[in-house]
């Protein structure tokens, strides 16, 4: 049996291993969504398709991962694979993915002769702009897991396939050929690690972690109250009328938990979640509130049972569109804080910003006429906690991109970020205040198609135990812009959009807020002088 010491030692150099990937694919990298914006994750896999060890990045991502060597496996035989073999894949149906432009590359490790790992990585590729969004076959190409590489071999028909179908392919080639590097780096590092060690024993050392985590998981559920907890809550998209009801029940039983969910039908919108997409969403939000020091590996899910209605929002079927899932996972994340808050309430938060703002912008650049695509997901409230206010402008549960800086915005395309403030009273108020929101007004200096989306535009994040909910999002436009229909429109040059991100929900009585907090709250330009003085005057007699 292998020794705890050893156990710890080669877990270390595998998130090393992970976080060196991530780092090549980010700096080797052409698009600003990846080398600014680092919208990609990196992992290892075992020879099976489980999760080894994933990079601190995106949690969403886990889900394009999780299906992609089962996928895999299913349609290559393991006899016919070569070192050198790299798949590539995005769709959400039959690829293992969540949205298409998430495209990942996988590559096998071969120790002795066998398959040992996989090393895989994941970038948002901000290329399928402009599209409909009533079903997946509007929302780019779809790509099931296909060799790219043979034996290390280039397999040029399908590179250039892919890039037939994307609109900047030169951007396109250079983040492939970052990935790709990305993977070669893991293999060798992780051929390295088999080398000092052995292979048996690194293999090992991977089931004792995946042990590990699954004991920590259960010990921490084992400490939650049993019992039934369910919660409702409503989700709204420019792209859909009115607002869709999404709800949870959660069973804690001994050291297991069960989550089902329930919504209305998939709709002919990009809103809908593929199962995978569900999955990854709930092992971030239970592994943040039963234990964050959990090892991210497929471990930490043997103790969860996750069901939901088929053919559903949360979790759909071919040929749903998908491609904005991302603002009904952080939902389904506000579902589980919301049903857990009556069980461990000093262990979950108010709800946050509960949205995935993204503006998305294409057009031509001025003189050359190249084609230009830029993405940029906003960030938003993050909700306040039992002991501590929430956090300002910031991204939340599983999006944790960064955003693209005004120096780089500007440089490489034709827009002017006019306004890059937080939000004044966007917080909710509460013994703990909840994080403020974002403002960004962007000036177009050509002409160009956007598309704006996001959540909580009509309703607010919610606060707990007597917390007041957070400021909700907008769009807004300049005099002579047509509002735009399910979020897409034209910009003429010197037309602008102004875009407003939810803010967070405060936890706690807001009379039970102490002055010098208030105090604190205007000096800093939380709030506004009349909110200062509501506050004074509903404060508690101390």
């Amino acid at each position: 049996m292998i020794d705890p010491i050893t156990v710890e030692v080669i877990g270390s150099a595998l998130a090393s291993i992970v976080e060196e990937m991530g780092e090549a694919l980010i700096r080797a990298s052409h698009s600003t969504n990846i080398k600014e914006r680092r919208d990609c994750s990196t992992a290892l896999f075992e020879p099976e398709g489980r999760t080894l060890c994933q990079a601190e990045h995106i949690p969403i991502h886990l889900g394009s991962f999780i299906g992609l060597i089962p996928h895999i496996l299913k349609r290559h035989p393991v006899a016919e694979m070569r070192p050198g073999d790299v798949f590539i894949g995005n769709d959400a149906y039959e690829g293992g993915g969540t949205h298409l432009p998430d495209i990942v590359l996988a590559e096998p490790v071969f120790i002795e002769g066998r398959i040992a790992a996989w090393a895989v990585n994941l970038a948002h590729h901000s290329d399928f702009a402009d599209r409909g969004h009533a079903h997946i076959y509007q929302e780019g190409l779809r790509i099931p897991p296909i060799r790219l590489y043979r034996a290390g071999e280039l397999q040029r028909d399908v590179q250039e396939l892919i890039l037939l179908n994307c609109q900047v392919p030169r951007e396109r080639l250079s983040d492939l050929r970052a990935q790709m590097a990305a993977n070669r780096l893991g293999v060798q590092r992780y051929a390295a690690l088999s080398a000092k060690y052995g292979a048996a024993t690194v293999a090992e050392a991977g089931a004792a972690l995946l042990d590990y985590a699954e004991r920590k998981m259960r010990a921490g559920i084992a400490a939650i109250p049993d019992g039934t907890y369910r919660f409702a809550d409503r989700h709204d998209s420019p792209e859909i009328e009115g607002e869709l009801d999404l709800s949870v029940e959660i069973t804690v039983a001994g050291d297991a938990m069960r989550l089902h969910f329930d919504g209305p039908p998939q709709v002919r919108a990009g809103i809908n979640m593929v199962m995978t997409a569900l999955q990854a969403t709930v092992y971030y939000a239970v592994k943040a509130v039963v234990d964050p020091t959990l090892p991210p590996n497929a471990g930490l899910a043997r103790p969860l049972t996750i069901t939901a209605t088929e053919g559903s929002v949360v979790n759909c079927t071919l040929p749903a569109a998908v491609n904005a899932r991302l603002s009904t996972c952080q939902r389904v994340v506000d579902l589980i804080l919301g049903a857990l808050a009556a069980a461990v309430p000093g262990r979950v938060t108010a709800a946050h910003n509960g949205a995935c703002v993204v503006a998305s912008f294409v057009g031509r650049q001025p003189g050359t006429g190249e084609p230009w695509v830029y993405l940029e997901t906003i960030g938003g409230g993050f909700g306040a906690r039992a002991t501590r206010d929430g956090l300002d402008g910031v991204h939340v549960h599983t999006t944790n991109t960064s955003n693209l800086p005004v120096e780089a915005l500007e440089n490489e395309y034709p827009l002017t970020l006019m306004r890059y403030e937080l939000v004044e009273d966007s917080g909710g108020p509460g013994r703990q205040r909840g994080g403020m929101a974002i403002r960004r007004v962007y000036r177009a200096e050509a002409d160009c198609r956007l598309r704006v989306d996001g959540s909580r535009l009509r309703s607010r994040p919610w606060g707990l135990f007597g917390g007041e909910p957070g400021g909700h999002g907008e769009f807004r436009f300049a005099p002579g812009v047509t509002p735009f229909a399910l979020g897409n429109g034209d910009l003429k040059a010197g037309q602008w959009v102004e875009i407003i991100t939810p803010g967070a929900g405060g936890y706690g009585p807001p009379e039970e807020r102490s002055p010098e907090a208030v105090a604190r709250d205007l000096a800093e330009g939380r709030i506004s002088p009349e909110t200062a003085r509501r506050a004074y005057r509903a404060l508690a007699p101390r």
